[in-house]
C-alpha cells in the first residue's frame, strides 16, 4: 500500500510544477500572525489570475530545485534561495504592483502580545487615561511620568513604550491592553518580487515617476559637472558648452568693434543705459520732482515782492 504522505507530497509537487510552468511572475510574502480567515479572503480577492502557494520551505525548495534541474533552466533558483522563515509565494499573471496593493488591503488590528516583535513604534500620547489611580504601578515600571487628575491617571508627556523591531515586554503589553490600544496590524507582507528570472525588493514598486525623473536629472547634472571639470565632452554638457561659448563670443564683441545683432543690443545698453529706461517710469519720476521745485519757488517770488515794496 502506498503511503498517503507520499501521495500528498507527489500531488503537491505536481501542483508546484504546474505553477512554475504557467507563471512568469511571483511575489514572496511573509505570513507571520496571519489567520486562516485572512488567507481565505486574500485567495478569493486574487482569483482567477493569481494563486497563493503555502507549504514547508524544505519541500518547496526541493521541488523547485528538481524542476530547475529537469528543465535545465535556473531562473526560479533565485526564489529557491529566499524560501526561509514563515513565507509563501503568490504566482500571478497580473501587474505585480496591483497584486501588492490588493494584498496590503487585508490587514487586521492586533494587540501587543508578550514576546512578539513590534512592527512599529508604539507611542502613548499625553493626556488623561481611562485608568484609575490604583493602576499607577504599570506606569512606574515603564518610567512614565504621571499625575492624578480628577480621579484618573494623566500622562504628562508623549512616551514610546515599544520600539519597532524589539520584543514586547510584559509590562508594556499589560499597559496597552488595559488602555485598549491595538497598535499592530498583521497581514501578508510582500518582501520580494520575481519577474522572469530576476528578483528585486518589493520597495522598488513604491518608486514614483517623479522620483525617477528627479534621480535622472541629478545624474545628468553630475555627468555635466564632471564633463566640464575634466574638459571631456559629453551630451549632457552640450547646453553648458553652448552657453559658455556664447558668453565668450559676446565678451569678444564688446571688447572689439566686431558686432552681431544680439551683441549690438548689449553694446547699446552699455553705451547709454538711460535709453532703455521706461518712458512712463521716467516721466512719473520727473513729474514728482517738478512739484516740490515749484512749491519751493513760490516763497522766493513772495520775498522779491516784499523787497520791492
Amino acid at each position: 500500500m502506498v503511503n498517503q504522505a507520499y501521495l500528498d507530497k507527489r500531488k503537491y509537487g505536481e501542483r508546484v510544477y504546474e505553477l512554475l510552468d504557467n507563471y512568469d511572475s511571483a511575489l514572496l510574502v511573509h505570513c507571520d500572525n496571519v489567520g486562516s480567515k485572512q488567507f481565505m479572503d486574500i485567495r478569493t480577492a486574487l482569483r482567477p489570475n493569481s494563486v497563493v502557494l503555502m507549504g514547508k520551505n524544505t519541500l518547496m525548495r526541493k521541488i523547485i530545485g528538481n524542476y530547475c534541474a529537469e528543465k535545465g533552466n535556473n531562473d526560479w533558483m533565485v526564489l529557491h534561495d529566499l524560501l526561509i522563515g514563515n513565507v509563501g509565494v503568490i504566482f500571478t499573471k497580473e501587474d505585480v504592483k496591483e497584486v501588492k496593493t490588493k494584498v496590503s488591503e487585508f490587514v487586521v488590528p492586533a494587540p501587543a502580545k508578550v514576546g512578539s516583535t513590534a512592527t512599529c513604534d508604539v507611542t502613548i500620547p499625553a493626556g488623561v487615561t481611562p485608568l484609575e489611580p490604583s493602576q499607577t504601578g504599570f506606569f512606574q515600571l515603564l518610567n512614565i511620568a504621571t499625575k492624578i487628575n480628577k480621579g484618573a491617571i494623566e500622562i504628562l508627556s508623549d512616551v514610546t513604550v515599544v520600539t519597532k523591531g524589539e520584543r514586547v515586554g510584559s509590562s508594556a503589553a499589560a499597559l496597552l491592553g488595559k488602555m485598549k490600544i491595538t497598535p499592530f496590524e498583521y497581514g501578508l507582507v510582500v518582501k520580494h518580487i520575481y519577474d522572469k528570472g530576476s528578483m528585486y525588493p518589493a520597495a522598488v514598486l513604491d518608486i514614483t515617476d517623479e522620483q525617477l525623473a528627479a534621480k535622472f536629472a541629478a545624474g545628468v547634472s553630475n555627468i555635466a559637472s564632471i564633463s566640464l571639470a575634466t574638459k571631456y565632452p559629453t551630451l549632457a554638457a552640450v547646453p553648458h558648452y553652448i552657453v559658455n561659448s556664447y558668453k565668450n563670443v559676446l565678451a569678444i564683441s564688446i571688447g572689439t568693434e566686431y558686432t552681431f545683432e544680439l551683441a549690438q543690443k548689449v553694446k547699446d545698453y552699455l553705451a547709454d543705459p538711460s535709453a532703455f529706461q521706461s518712458a512712463g517710469g521716467g516721466g512719473g519720476g520727473g513729474g514728482g520732482g517738478d512739484k516740490p521745485a515749484a512749491a519751493a519757488a513760490a516763497p522766493v517770488e513772495e520775498e522779491e515782492e516784499e523787497d520791492m515794496g
